[in-house]
């Protein structure tokens, strides 16, 4: 018997071999309720006794088939393999944890657990604030404006342009004054282009609201943060009305709040406060027009020195104001007409200028004839001037860099001077008054010069003088251009004389427009402002643009004239477009009329009533004085008003002319007046007759008024 056969006897061999022929077979299909009997249920039908009644086999290939209990008993093994202790399950169960084994060939990486990979999702608005400050950062040291407003534009999510106001004033705020400039000039030049204004409006906002946390990190964050809107405000970016309406919207004890008080009263209330407010930061990095002046100057000089047209030309074209040339070739024969040895080098400049494309042929011809304008000026300084411009013009026209027209109509200028020296003259005259004017703000004295001139029919004249004159100058002088216009026309300019002025003014708007860039601008806030000051009526507006040319930018100039008078809060804005001034006071003078009255009527002394109206400033409008003078005497039953017009009378502070204006007021008014004062047309007329006795009115004005009520009660 072989060795590995010696543990079984023949009965168990024989058991073996049947159960392996059977393992062989194929099953039946599980729909069929027997089956054959397993290898290991075969075994379990025989009892696997020891021949020699020891211990059961220990090896052998019986032995895996084979199931004990630690007390060495026989246990039968359960349908399906499920078992009891000890034994693997059924095939399907599913209790048991699985493994997958990833070195078997079988393996397949889908039988892999799933399993969750948290990832961070980019959020637009974080990648656009980390975006726009190094754009920030790279305008700070380059101060390329142009450059930080097309990187912002190739940004795109134009919906965050609030985020980038914010941040940039956030960083501006801790930096030096030079950042904090750089930063308003920035938002002046996206300003509509790049950022509307409504996002305009809403990082200003947004900056209010973070001005607590700004306050913690920046000790003078209130002021510094009233400064910007300020300087919003005075550039135009963001409207004056901003203010109110925002305050309704943050709590009073919030630095927010404080920011705007402070920004209203401790900037934008004060005198010049936009000169000021410009200037808190060193002054703009935008270089002006005296400026710009100063520094063709400078390059004409050195070039007299150095004799370099090849850099002289290269310094003209890098002043980058194609615009303005006219003033280099100006400037460039004044230099010629002093300097005698300079004379050919200018010319030669100008000519190589003019063949290499750098001056055009229309701004020449504006050069020169500026020159030619300025001729009577320049002959007190230099004697033979006119007759060497006559010898550089052909000169000039001959070699090709000044064109031939030229040449006609400065002759034809030149006759129309020589045939009206009176006109000349005039202008000689009126610019010498308005310079005066500026300097004392005295209307009375101004009205008394233009009257003893004794030409009314060059009034238009004088106010296309006067506005021109004003274009170029401050915010104070403008100013003091409408309220001396709104003076001239209840003293002694007709209402057609305003209209004629400004259509002389809008006629030459386009030449006006080569000296002053934004003219078309300015003159449209002169025009709104007359209507707001009842200086034009705004059907005046529709008579000069009907004798004007339909597509002439002076018709430009009306359209935004009336998109200015019909906006809200017209009246309001208007009268504070220059910085406010006397045009504010204007607006609350009524009040302070009305308080002063009242003072008077309850036991003030005269003269102190005729300080307080002489420190008003206002002489052309003390038509209001008399106008509520007259209504309260009515409404009080007191005429002790009468004594006070009576010596404002008697001391000139309110002239005749201001008298028929405050009484031609009451007397349009009296329909009105009648509802609240029943015989208020018989204390006109009581009134009337007692300023006609004292000389207050004149005659004829009796007349006129007379007629009025009779036509007032017509049926």
């Amino acid at each position: 018997m072989a060795s590995g056969e010696g543990f079984l006897t023949d009965e168990q061999r024989e058991v073996l071999k049947i159960a392996s022929q059977n393992a062989e077979t194929p099953l039946p299909s599980p729909g069929l309720s027997s089956s054959p009997k397993s290898p290991t249920s075969l075994l379990s039908d025989h009892q696997l006794k020891d021949p020699a009644g020891g211990k059961a086999p220990t090896c052998g290939v019986g032995v895996r088939h084979v199931r004990r209990s630690h007390s060495g008993k026989f246990v039968r093994v359960k349908k399906d393999g499920a078992g009891g202790k000890g034994t693997w399950g059924k095939l399907l169960d599913t209790d048991r944890e699985s493994h997958i084994d990833r070195n078997d060939p079988n393996y397949d990486s889908g039988e892999e657990p799933y399993q969750l990979v948290g990832s961070t999702i980019s959020d637009p608005l974080d990648e656009y604030k980390k975006a726009v400050v190094s754009i920030i950062e790279e305008y700070f040291s380059t101060s390329d404006v142009e450059l930080a407003a097309s990187d912002l534009k190739d940004l795109g999510s134009s919906e965050f342009h609030p985020y980038f106001l914010k941040r940039l004033v956030s960083i501006a705020m801790d930096r030096h004054d030079k950042e904090k400039e750089m930063a308003s000039v920035l938002l002046s030049s996206l300003y509509a282009d790049v950022i509307s204004p409504n996002q305009i409006r809403d990082g200003f906002v947004m900056l209010l609201d973070a001005a607590d946390d700004l306050a913690v990190d920046i000790l003078d964050a209130v002021n510094i943060l009233a400064l910007f809107v300020a300087r919003a405000v005075v550039d135009e970016i963001l409207p004056p009305a901003f203010l109110t309406r925002a305050k309704k919207t943050l709590p009073e004890s919030s630095k927010g709040y404080q920011v705007l008080q402070t920004a209203e009263k401790s900037y934008l209330s004060a005198p010049h406060h936009a000169e000021l407010v410009e200037r808190r930061w060193g002054g703009s990095i935008h270089v002006t027009v005296e400026e710009m002046k100063k520094k063709i100057a400078d390059l004409l000089r050195e070039y007299v020195e150095s004799g370099d047209t090849f850099e002289a030309c290269r310094c003209i074209r890098e002043l980058g104001v194609s615009f303005f040339h006219h003033e280099v070739v100006k400037r460039a024969l004044v230099l010629a007409m002093e300097i005698q040895a300079a004379k050919l080098l200018m010319l030669k400049l100008l000519k190589e200028a003019a063949e290499e494309g750098l001056i055009s042929s229309s701004q020449m011809v504006k050069g020169f004839a500026r020159l030619a304008e300025s001729l009577d000026d320049l002959a007190l300084d230099i004697p033979s001037a006119k007759t060497l411009f006559q010898s550089i013009v052909p000169k000039a026209i001959s070699e090709g860099w000044l064109d031939a027209s030229f040449s006609k109509s400065s002759c034809e200028d030149g006759e129309g001077q020589s045939e009206d020296k009176r006109l000349r003259r005039y202008k000689e005259e009126v610019v010498t008054i308005i310079h005066e004017y500026f300097l004392s703000d005295d209307i009375p004295e101004l009205i008394r010069s233009l009257e003893d001139l004794g030409l009314p029919e060059f009034n238009p004249i004088f106010l296309k003088k006067l506005i021109t004159l004003v274009l170029d100058r401050k915010n104070r002088e403008k100013e003091m251009a409408s309220v001396l216009l709104s003076a001239l026309h209840i003293e002694i300019f007709s209402t057609e004389d305003i209209v004629n002025g400004f259509v002389m003014l809008l006629e030459s708007a386009e030449d006006t427009a080569l000296d002053i860039l934004d003219a078309s601008t300015e003159l449209a806030l002169f025009l709104a402002r007359a209507v707001i000051d009842d200086v034009l009526a705004p059907l005046n507006l529709d008579e000069i643009a009907s004798k004007l040319s339909p597509n002439c930018s002076g018709s430009e100039t009306i359209r935004m004239a009336r998109s200015l008078i019909t906006a809200r809060h017209a009246g309001e804005r208007l009268l504070r477009c220059w910085g406010g001034g006397t045009g504010w006071a204007v607006e609350d003078a009524k009040d302070k009329i009305m308080k002063l009255l009242e003072e008077y009527e309850s036991g003030g002394v005269v003269a102190e009533a005729c300080q307080c109206i002489r420190d008003l400033g206002m002489p052309f409008f003390n038509h209001e004085v008399v106008k509520k003078a007259l209504v309260m005497a009515m409404e009080k039953k007191n005429d002790r008003m009468l004594d006070l017009l009576q010596v404002c009378f008697d001391e000139g502070l309110i002239t005749i002319n201001q008298m028929s204006k405050g009484f031609t007021r009451v007397k349009d008014g009296l329909d009105d007046l009648a509802l609240d004062i029943p015989n208020a047309k018989d204390k006109f007329s009581f009134y009337m007759e007692y300023a006609q006795k004292k000389g207050w009115l004149l005659p004829s004005f009796g007349s006129s008024v007379m007629e009025a009520p009779s036509i007032a009660t017509a049926p």
